[in-house]
């Protein structure tokens, strides 16, 4: 007699239980969302499939004990506002909201992903293109929801195209003559901006040390051979009576490069386009090959493409995003006004030099100035939440940061993601100082829920993010703690691939127990300096940075210091970190105003190449690259 047959019978019973317990809803562009949410009657939108997961969750929740997995059909599923997930939507640890692809097993590894994703998209089409002067093309600006359209980006065939700008190889940057911030000028080469004195929306991007800004031309006077350029506000106060980053002006001829932009005088190269906001037309310059009459034209018009907001008492629980792309985001504050980050894209809303200097505790050196910050947008944000995880999904085309975990977010994954063709960061976890905190003050709030905290971002690519707004990172993580950051592979990037920690300040704070482990980065700094494959700032006790390969840095000609890069860099106030066995191909390193406690161990060419070839991508996962 076999003992065993009982124990399996109850093992399938429970099994059959599990699956009955759980619950389907299927979404379709094609469908409704008066239909019950049937495979064969599919909703039209995720925001009614929540609602019902929310019902069926507060009415049967004996239905839904085994979880919810909402089914997304391949294809666009096109968004005129953020996907709002609220306290209501949470799942359990034994009983989660998946929110996946169809014919993506909810058990599915990587390996199971499927070529064909849901796109959750904030784009909207351009069409009606007709033939306008010379090689130019031009449609009417798309409205959306019946307002007409500001943005910022444009994509021909899934390619981003250029705004309409005066070099197209940033080698030939011109560079500024003076800074004058008592009246507010920058003085550059008159034959510089000669063909824009009239341009009514002209942008100047001014290359700053580690961050560029974005600043809205009010007007330009010629003076001989120097043009005076005037700015808007807030961008020029900020730009002026801020002093980090700020624009160089030398001996040495490594003045601050500048480009000039939208304006429909600089549109005169294949890829580029110009928006004309007064007349709603959007002008083209089709690419070799490129017929633009039967192109696939997108312009963005969401922000924020999933809102995930609860609160520190009520936090949004145990939702997965899994196969699913988020593309075409936008970010129009830089439009309205301007753009002047002090550091990873972080925007400063104030900032001035302060006599005399500050005094700081715990042997940090004066302070000479304060400053206060925004965030830019993202076409996900966390907020108040635990366990909310991105598996297996890809963030392209978008405006500003992919990803960002901002508030009180504990646990969750980001693992086995495609970051590409992204204007900012890729990646933000945790705070960047509050709104009204100064900067440079230590964050270490009463509440240690506000944190971020033991998030994973594991085995993600990163490529080609930070394209417009150059200072950004492919993952960049503020005041947090148990955070863990380990193979990923970071390539064509601006500035630096991770950074860790904020305030530049030895002072304890909130931050520890973070890790930086395995990651390859590699091919960084294509415009910017003062830079490292891994930077971090602050203090954070039991913090490690370990088994990392960095390699392949870019020599731009137009960086403000042509020798101030690094492989690791510790930055003002680094304190208890651990940097150990890192792969680098040089010894270049820099520990500037560091605090107490790092430990430096085993790092450089001779570290042995077992751990070289161990960064980056698990073998499993090496498909992202493709």
């Amino acid at each position: 007699m076999n003992r065993n047959i009982p124990s399996l019978c109850v093992i399938l019973l429970l099994m059959i239980s599990a699956r009955v317990c759980a619950f389907d809803i299927w979404v379709s562009p094609a469908g409704s969302d008066r239909a019950a949410g049937t495979q064969t009657a599919p909703k039209k939108t995720l925001t009614a499939a929540l609602r019902q997961a929310r019902e069926l969750r507060r009415t049967q929740p004996d239905a839904v004990k085994g979880g919810i997995t909402i089914y997304l059909a391949p294809g666009e599923h096109a968004l005129y506002e953020p996907v709002f997930i609220r306290p209501e939507d949470s799942g359990k640890p034994d009983s989660p909201t998946v929110i996946t692809t169809t014919g993506t097993s909810v058990a599915a590894t990587n390996a199971a992903v499927q070529t064909s994703q849901a796109i959750l998209s904030g784009g909207v089409s351009v069409s009606g293109w007709k033939k306008s002067k010379g090689k130019l093309w031009v449609a009417d600006a798309p409205m959306f929801n019946g307002t007409p359209l500001t943005f910022r980006q444009l994509w021909v065939n899934g390619q981003k195209a250029v705004r309409a700008r005066d070099v197209a190889n940033f080698e030939k940057m011109h560079r500024i003559i003076n800074n004058d911030p008592i009246n507010e000028i920058l003085w550059v080469p008159s034959q510089a901006v000669a063909s824009i004195r009239k341009a009514p929306f002209a942008e100047m991007v001014l290359h700053q040390m580690w961050c560029v800004a974005n600043l809205r031309i009010k007007s330009i006077e010629i003076h001989g051979d120097s043009a005076a350029v005037r700015f808007h506000n807030p961008e020029s106060r900020i730009q002026f009576e801020h002093p980090w980053p700020r624009p160089m002006v030398t001996t040495d001829g490594h003045n601050s490069a500048f480009y000039l932009t939208n304006a429909i005088e600089l549109l005169d190269s294949p890829g580029e386009w110009y928006h004309d906001i007064r007349s709603h037309k959007l002008y083209y310059y089709p690419r070799q090959g490129e017929d633009i009459a039967k192109a696939t034209a997108v312009v963005p018009a969401v922000e924020t493409l999933v809102q995930v907001e609860g609160t520190l008492d009520r936090p949004v629980q145990h939702v997965t995003f899994r196969n699913v792309s988020f593309q075409y985001t936008t970010w129009t504050r830089p439009s309205e006004k301007g753009h002047v980050p002090l550091q990873a894209g972080m925007y400063l809303t104030d900032g001035y030099q302060i006599t005399p200097k500050m005094v700081r505790n715990y042997q940090n050196h004066l302070l000479d100035n304060q400053g206060w910050l925004g965030r830019p947008a993202a076409a996900v944000q966390v907020n108040g939440a635990q366990e909310i995880s991105f598996l297996n999904c890809s963030f392209e085309h978008l405006g500003s940061t992919g990803v960002d975990y901002v508030y009180g977010v504990k646990g969750g994954k980001v693992e086995g993601c495609l970051f590409r063709d992204i204007a900012g960061n890729g990646l933000l976890a945790g705070s960047f100082s509050p709104a009204s905190h100064e900067t440079h003050l230590p964050y270490d709030p009463a509440d240690a829920r506000e944190l971020c905290s033991y998030q994973t971002i594991s085995n993600n690519f990163f490529t080609e993010v930070a394209n417009e707004d150059w200072g950004c990172l492919a993952i960049c993580a503020g005041y947090v703690r148990d955070i863990n950051i380990e193979h990923n592979e970071i390539s064509e990037v601006p500035y630096s691939g991770i950074s860790l920690g904020w305030g530049w300040t030895q002072t304890v704070n909130c931050m520890r127990n973070n890790r930086v482990h395995a990651n390859l980065i590699h091919h960084y700094a294509k415009h910017m300096y003062d830079v490292a494959g891994i930077y971090t700032l602050g203090s954070q006790p039991k913090s490690y940075v370990t088994e990392n390969c960095v390699h392949s840095i870019y020599k731009p000609g137009y960086v403000h210091d042509p020798n101030h890069w690094f492989y690791l860099y510790t930055d003002e106030g680094s304190s208890f970190i651990t940097v150990k066995d890192n792969w680098t191909e040089g010894d270049k390193y820099l520990k500037n105003a560091n605090g107490p406690g790092n430990e430096w161990i085993n790092n450089g060419p001779q570290v042995n190449d077992s751990i070289k070839n161990r960064a980056g991508l698990l073998p499993a996962y090496q498909y992202l690259k493709k």
